[in-house]
């Protein structure tokens, strides 16, 4: 955990099911962490909570503040308010690693589907926002109900980690984020042109979990 000594986390979209669960996770590691949201009181009432159940330094915040405040920012908000938020954010989130989690996904009456993303990939879309920022992929499919159960201490998945070749020690502090919930690994596992499938690859773990009444994550084997 080295790696992360003296970073805050900020979260937006942090009253969502998966960035409360990943503030949940990162607290209870002893991390400081920021739950952003478009609503400063829901915020704030989110992090009090988690605070009490973790005992760990939360704080809540309207997004702008978290992004200005946090040292590395995980985007996790619905694919159709992403580019409004970004483009909004962009100088605040300058000179930052910037995680994006987003899955861009549509759902109609035969389940989840990929939507098509005209930068490639929801990734490369934050990319392309932030120019000043290091963008990297990660925690696509880590279960949002795993994460926010405290009764499961250990999360059994990979996290699969996409960042530019230049930009290593990014995604390696991406993956130790990633290696700071139990259980978790984090896996580097290319660069942002290839995060449409990771993304993509949402869709059918949710049919995984339809048919099968599960929470389904990812193991990559022979690491």
């Amino acid at each position: 955990m080295a790696a992360l000594d003296g970073l805050t986390v900020a979260v937006l979209g942090g009253t969502g099911p998966q960035g409360r669960g990943l503030v949940r996770r990162w607290a209870a590691a002893g991390i400081p962490v920021l739950v952003g949201s478009r609503d400063s009181g829901r915020a704030a009432e989110t992090a009090a909570e988690l605070a009490e159940a973790t005992g760990g330094d939360v704080r809540g915040l309207a997004n702008a503040d978290a992004a200005a405040a946090g040292d590395v920012v995980i985007v996790s908000v619905p694919y159709d308010g992403h580019a409004e938020l970004l483009r909004s954010l962009a100088g605040a989130l300058a000179g930052k690693v910037v995680v994006d989690c987003v899955n861009p996904l549509g759902f109609d009456q035969q389940g989840a589907y990929a939507l098509a993303v005209p930068d490639g990939s929801a990734a490369q879309e934050a990319a392309a926002l932030l120019p000043d920022s290091i963008v990297v992929a990660a925690f696509h499919h880590v279960s949002a109900v795993i994460l926010n159960d405290p009764a499961i201490p250990s999360v059994d998945t990979d996290v699969l980690v996409l960042g530019e070749g230049e930009h290593r020690d990014a995604t390696d502090l991406v993956r130790a984020l990633a290696e700071a919930i139990p259980g978790v690994r984090g896996v580097y596992a290319g660069r942002l042109r290839n995060a449409h499938q990771v993304e993509a690859l949402t869709a059918n773990l949710i049919a995984v979990n339809r048919r099968y009444k599960a929470h389904a994550g990812l193991r990559v084997t022979d690491l």
